[in-house]
């Protein structure tokens, strides 16, 4: 056969079966994978554009716009991943989406289930309410259900308080109707919390091994998160701020509300920064951890505090490798207390609030100071209430300072003297007034009586005969030149 007459004869039908074939395999594929390609791609389309998709009405509280139905959204059957556009939220913030958020939350809670976490607590399976990338403006609090469950997060968008939002309330909320622990395992990830000046952000209550990652919450008028109760909530990677700043905002002396607010126990708070508040982060609870905390809230010279821990007479808490940003911390009658590594900058410090007079186990070392030279100590002890007078197993020590005066517990000098008495002065580098419980001192003599074969080696006889007012005296019953070395504790140790 000719070549060329096998081309002009038979071509047009080959084309003409490859073409068909072409067109059904993009009808199949598009039957088979259309959902998955929206439930990947759909969150790339310009906001504007979402109006084009079709919504099946979910909610009877649905917006004006349309959104995608629960089917394209959840292409996989039994998928626990709730998208709250298919419960008709309105991602552009301009109408109200707390019912339709408030019902993907209570379909997630409803899900059935017979494992459980913690006795009495149902796993969810790791069930997800995703925002999608959205804005979406709130009128109330969106809380959990009065189921107890867990194995659940929320993740992937914005929320903004309303004008109507209560100002006693917060944005999200673990808060159980009954004081038992209900919740457990609950991650709130990836997510901008918008108060509006009306209320707080995340209010955690009584729930166990509560995760919050990720996360920026300003405006907020009383806290941004809130820890009541239950039992180790872990707060990572976050940003908590009043008002949106960089430093230096000409309203801070207006700065109000607090940070993180922590009523429990067992808590850690690590790498995050607190750009403005009136006070960083209160304590309130027995044992939390502090790590990695960066406080440029309210500075100090206007009435701020970067670190509140209260509880006093029982506190035990860590706080470490944190930056103090012009603001400093304050513990109340400190109780094992451990800071370390932290850098104080701007004549931050710490001050020891007496309320019963009691200071026990409490470690201030190997930290960094640096102030303006204006005679700020790096530790102040305010006992306008009562004073220290129970002081047991403090030390204060190893931390290095620049443009502000050091305090300590432990005190080393040397003084020379040609008599019988030796002084040295601590009054000015020990933290607490007239008190010295340890002393260890050397005299060494330096010279010799007599002359030539004769002479004979003085060796006095010699004594501490008194340390009161911070003040060490040694004396000799004869005279001699000599040095004075000597050592102070203001505290004792546990055996």
């Amino acid at each position: 056969m000719n070549p060329r007459s096998y081309a002009s004869t038979s071509w047009p039908f080959i084309a003409f079966v490859y073409a068909v074939t072409i067109s059904e395999f993009v009808i199949v594929s598009e039957s088979s994978y259309s959902t998955s390609y929206e439930d990947h791609f759909m969150r790339r389309l310009d906001p504007s554009r979402l109006h084009n998709y079709q919504y099946d009405g979910l909610s009877s509280a649905s917006p004006s716009h349309t959104y995608p139905s629960q089917s394209h959204l959840t292409p996989i059957s039994g998928s626990r991943v709730y998208h709250v556009v298919s419960y008709g939220a309105d991602p552009t913030g301009e109408t109200d989406s707390t019912e339709a958020i408030e019902k993907a939350i209570s379909d997630a809670f409803r899900y059935p289930t017979d494992a459980h976490l913690m006795k009495g607590i149902l796993d969810l399976g790791g069930s997800q309410i995703h925002l999608d990338g959205g804005t979406y403006k709130i009128s109330r609090p969106l809380r959990l259900p009065d189921i107890a469950a867990g194995n659940f997060m929320i993740h992937g968008g914005s929320l903004r308080a309303s004008d109507s939002f209560p100002s006693d309330g917060h944005l999200i909320e673990l808060r159980p109707s009954s004081p038992s622990v209900m919740y457990e395992y609950i991650t709130l990830k990836d997510l901008m919390l918008n108060c509006n000046f009306r209320g707080g952000g995340i209010a955690i209550v009584n729930s166990v091994r509560t995760t919050v990652d990720n996360c920026y919450i300003s405006h907020f008028m009383s806290e941004g998160i809130v820890i009541e109760g239950g039992h180790e909530s872990y707060i990572r990677n976050s940003f908590i701020g009043q008002h949106i700043n960089m430093g230096g905002d000409r309203g801070e002396k207006d700065f109000s509300g607090i940070g993180v607010k922590m009523m429990g126990n067992d808590n850690v708070l690590r790498d995050i920064v607190i750009y403005s508040a009136e006070i960083g982060v209160m304590l309130l609870g027995q044992a939390n951890v502090l790590m990695g905390v960066h406080c440029y809230n309210k500075a100090r010279g206007l009435g701020g505090i970067g670190i509140y821990v209260g509880s006093p007479g029982f506190t035990q808490t860590r706080i470490v490798n944190c930056y103090l940003d012009y603001t400093g911390v304050v513990v109340e009658d400190p109780v094992q207390v451990h800071i370390t590594g932290c850098f104080f900058l701007g004549n931050a410090l710490v001050v020891l609030k007496s309320i019963g007079g009691v200071i026990s186990g409490l470690n201030i070392v190997d930290n960094m100071f640096s102030g303006d030279y204006t005679g700020v100590k790096i530790v102040e002890l305010d006992e306008s209430k009562t004073p220290f007078t129970r002081i047991d197993q403090v030390v204060v020590d190893r931390n290095n300072v620049r443009g502000m005066v050091v305090k300590t517990t432990v005190g080393r000098g040397s003084t020379r003297a040609n008599g019988t008495t030796w002084t040295f002065d601590f009054s000015s580098l020990l933290l607490f007034r007239n008190l010295i419980k340890n002393v260890g001192y050397s005299l060494e003599m330096e010279q010799t009586q007599g002359q030539g074969q004769g002479q004979v080696q003085v060796f006095p006889n010699h004594a501490l005969t008194n340390v009161s007012h911070n003040r060490v005296t040694v004396q000799s019953n004869v005279a001699v030149a000599a040095t004075l070395h000597v050592q102070v504790h203001q505290t004792t140790y546990a055996l």
